[in-house]
């Protein structure tokens, strides 16, 4: 079953009272003899309650102007006069403000100077009553819709701060997503990488030079088992498990010497400045760059040894990262591998360039700045 609105049932309620009243009226009042105004007027009043939702304006004029006719005119005087308050609350409320004090206003004085023989219908005490109900209606349907406005507003503001947190999730998932995909490629292919020049060394050296395919082999056994904590690590962070099992330390500068001997290549390694305050993030940022550039000489240049340089300052931390090697020739930006470098470099403020060398070789510059740090 269909639920009346709440409006048409006050509406509706209002008008079962006037029907009341005015029937009470005319038992009250028999030795009078009622008149064709006496009907129709209440009538006309009632139905522009009834329809003051659809047509506030029109309802208004209606209900106000009949109210007023009607003591003038008639002989039952049926108290009906509280019909115009709703009108006039209803058409404020929707936003015919000015229409409703302009009736509501011409309507106070029609009534005050009506009279109908020697009976004055409103006195001066009566008139002061309804003026101030007159002004108490228009108020408050006037503050009820600045209210209906101020709460549509509120809910506005609500699901617009709501979206905007969505976004930022939206974002900053985005964001996560392509950091663990540098990780997982900073750590697997870097140590898949040397695990396949290793595996190929030991496949030429096995016969002829068995010590040097053992020590492949060991080293092999040691990535293959940095690799697999590496993804561990990941993936317990990933899984956000807290894991009583201990996890191999951060990658840092600090541990310069293991990443340079995990390589498989000699490496001369050049490093001034101080190195021990770095910020994390250009700490992480500096060992990856540097881990992802001696994957690339190991697996691409064909050199067997390459430079590597750090230098700091107040300001600014220099990688250069040189090889010999004949080996292939990579644009600018070609590759996951220099796509992470760029990226990593440039999420921090700071600047990469990879490409060949003058003399031969390929070279890899990158300036972070120290406090690039997020």
């Amino acid at each position: 079953m269909r639920r009346l609105p709440g409006s048409t049932v006050m509406s509706l309620a209002v008008v079962a009272v006037a029907v009341v009243a005015l029937a009470v009226t005319w038992v009250v009042r028999a030795d009078r003899h009622p008149g064709v105004l006496d009907v129709v007027l209440p009538v006309v009043a009632m139905a522009g309650v009834l329809f003051r939702e659809r047509c506030p304006v029109g309802a208004l004029v209606a209900v106000m102007g009949a109210t007023v006719a009607y003591y003038p005119f008639t002989s039952l005087d049926a108290p009906i006069i509280f019909l115009p308050f709703l009108v006039l609350y209803t058409a404020a409320d929707r936003g015919h403000l000015i229409a409703a004090i302009a009736t509501g206003s011409v309507a106070l004085l029609a009534m005050g100077l009506g009279e109908s023989g020697e009976v004055r219908h409103v006195d001066d005490s009566t008139f002061v009553m309804i003026a101030g109900w007159v002004v108490a209606a228009i108020a408050g349907g006037s503050v009820a819709r600045n209210r209906r406005a101020y709460l549509r507003e509120a809910e506005q503001r609500a699901h617009e701060a709501e979206r905007g947190k969505e976004e930022e999730a939206r974002r900053r998932a985005g964001e996560e997503r392509l950091r663990i995909a540098r990780e997982l490629h900073d750590v697997l292919g870097h140590n898949i990488s040397l695990i396949n020049v290793q595996a190929s060394a030991a496949l030429h050296g096995m016969r002829k030079r068995p010590e040097d395919a053992e020590l492949a082999l060991r080293t092999i056994k040691e990535t293959s088992k940095e690799t697999l904590r590496e993804l561990r690590t990941t993936l317990g962070v990933l899984r956000q498990v807290d894991e009583d099992a201990p996890t191999a330390p951060a990658d840092s500068l600090s541990r310069l010497d293991e990443l340079v001997g995990a390589s498989g290549l000699k490496v001369h390694t050049e490093l001034s400045g101080p190195l021990d305050r770095v910020p994390v993030e250009v700490d992480l940022a500096a060992v990856r760059i540097i881990r992802e550039a001696l994957t690339n000489v190991a697996r691409h240049s064909g050199a067997g040894e390459a430079t590597l340089s750090v230098s700091s300052d107040d300001r600014h931390i220099l990688i250069r990262v040189d090889d010999d090697g004949p080996g292939v020739t990579f644009t600018e930006g070609s590759g996951f591998g220099l796509r992470g470098m760029h990226e990593r470099a440039a999420a921090l403020g700071g600047s990469l360039e990879a490409g060949p060398r003058p003399e031969g070789g390929f070279r890899v510059l990158a300036s972070l700045p120290l406090d690039g740090a997020p």
